[in-house]
Parts: structure tokens; sequence; C-alpha cells
């Protein structure tokens, strides 16, 4: 019989499906609403210091199975999230997601969520593509380190992660992993969307904030999502998991983050078009792809990508 139990950072869900922050979370009502779908669990909004409206409209797309967004984080600030998780009984297994604008940002972020009590796991949003003015901290590795280092100072080991960017030379996952795994941190969650993609509708720029460029969801990314996340369990520690994220639209692509290297993964564009029923389908969608492999649990395929030998042939490749 197949099974979705997941074990993530020494706590148990029922299945490895979550919001990816920014999407379905900004307000106590729709982090409500994931309580009640079927997601194992929720991520909230990334939360600031202070309440931000973001970026000007029009700051949302849609294309098909794609999205690009410049939100530019907008969110009603630390404590309404913390006061939501906070009252909620299964607290230990949210994740509660921050962004310090500011270095100095993150010890106000870290008094605040551990004087509130809250002991489930903290998100650190390194990758934001979309504040104007504001470069993603997960590029500059020295900034990164930096971070982390604070961060190790100031929350309890193995209780925080971070979002990571997109990367796309072996260097960078050289240097990345190298720098993550000096500190105690529980996971990583890559990727955040690619930044600053530009799409026109008819001729114009679909979108408004920074001369139309945003962070791009949906189908078109899972190749590089699969490619990081691979990457990353190839080089991160072994006690260092991975939350998958980008272009996830069904169950096959679910599958295909969690072989590999994801423990859990999370749904961005396809929850925004299609609302907090997709997680069932998705579910189901995704035991269904193990059933076909006869794989009864995660544990049975996660981090077991093979390769393909010189001269195998893939079905349907031209040569």
């Amino acid at each position: 019989m197949v099974q979705l139990n997941t074990e993530f950072a020494g706590r148990t869900y029922h299945s490895p499906f979550m919001n990816a922050s920014g999407v379905h979370c900004g307000l106590h009502k729709l982090l409500d609403d994931l309580v009640g779908a079927e997601a194992a669990t929720y991520v909230t909004k990334s939360a600031t210091v202070e309440k931000r409206s973001g970026n000007p409209d029009p700051r949302y797309y849609n294309s098909d199975q794609n999205s690009l967004n410049s939100m530019g984080l907008p969110n009603e600030g630390v404590e309404y999230y913390l006061d939501y998780v906070t009252k909620d009984p299964h607290s230990k297994n949210r994740l509660f997601s921050i962004s310090p604008m500011t270095f100095y940002d993150l010890p106000i972020l870290a008094e605040k969520i551990n004087a509130s009590g809250f002991d489930g796991l903290i998100e650190i949003n390194l990758s934001c593509p979309n504040v104007v003015g504001k470069p993603q901290i997960g590029y500059d590795f020295e900034q990164m380190a930096a971070y982390l280092k604070a961060a190790n100072e100031l929350f309890e080991p193995h209780t925080y992660g971070v979002k990571l960017p997109p990367y796309f030379d072996f260097a960078h996952f050289d240097t990345v992993a190298e720098i993550l795994n000096r500190y105690p941190i529980a996971f990583v969650n890559s990727i955040n969307s690619v930044g600053n993609a530009l799409m026109i509708h008819e001729q114009q720029t679909a979108i408004f904030p920074k001369h139309g460029h945003g962070g791009l969801g949906g189908a078109f990314i899972k190749p590089i999502a699969l490619s990081n996340v691979h990457a990353f369990h190839q080089r991160l520690n072994a006690n260092i998991e991975i939350i998958g994220t980008g272009g996830i639209t069904n169950g096959r692509d679910a599958f295909e983050h969690i072989l590999c290297g994801a423990s859990m993964v999370q749904l961005g564009t396809v929850l925004a078009q299609k609302g907090t029923g997709i997680f069932k389908i998705i579910e189901n969608e995704l035991k269904a792809e193990m059933a076909k492999y006869g794989y009864e649990s995660i544990d049975d395929f996660k981090g077991k990508l093979q390769y393909i030998q010189e001269n195998d042939a893939i079905s349907g490749a031209s040569h």
C-alpha cells in the first residue's frame, strides 16, 4: 500500500506537500484554508519587521502553467503572523518565513519569534528577486555567510533553514554548499522564482514594476529547480534536508523533485491558479506514480535518481 508519510527536520507529516511562501498565505483566512486542505502543513508569508504594501499593480501575470510576479514582499508584518502560528495547536509542524530587509532586521525578527514561544521551523528568505533596489542576498556569498553566522547565534540549532535563489553553475553549488555546511541548519528550500524574467502581452510588458521584470514560476522552471535540488542533495551534509520548489504542476513533477533528493515539496503557481483543492489531486497523482514503479514509501525512492549510461537510449529521443 502506498504511503506518503514524510519525516522532515525531526517532525512527521502525512504527506510531503505544502504551499510556497507568498502563495495563499498572506492573511489569516488564507492560512485557515491551508489548514482545512489536504496540505501536510503550511508556510507563512515571508514576514518583515513592519507591514509592507509591496510593489504597485499590475504585479502578477498568469500564462498557461506559468506565472510572472513582482509582488515586492507585501505582508502584514511579523507580529501578525506570529499571532496566528502561536495559537495553532500544531505550531511545531509549521514553517514561519521571514525576510530581513537589512542585516540589522534579522536580530529584531529573531527576538520577536523567540519571545513568542513559537516552536516550529523558521525559513529565512534570502532570495526574493522583486524588491526594487535590494539585490538577492543568496547571490552575495559573503553576505550569505554573515546572515547564517548571525542566525546560528540567534536561533536554536536545526530549527531554521534558508530559501535559496536558483544557481546555474557547479562552482556556485560548491561555494553555497560549503557555506551552508558550516552551520547546524535544518533545511534549504530550493528554488525561489527565477529572477528578472520578462513576459509580453500584446506589445506591452505583462507586469508594471521594474519595467516588467519579475520572478518566473511554474512549469518553465522545473528543470532548473530539479538541477538545484539534486546538486544540493549531492553536496550538503546528510542532516540538512531539502524542500523542492519550482515547476510542480502534477504528481509526476513532485515525484521527480523527491527522486532528486527533496524531502518535502511546495506548490506555488499551480496553487495560485487552481486553489487548495490541488493538494488532494497531486497527492493522488504522486501515489499513482509511486505505484507504477512499485514504491510504497517516500524513502523507497528519495534521492535515488539514476544516471543514464553512455549509449543508453531514451524513448522518444532523437539521434
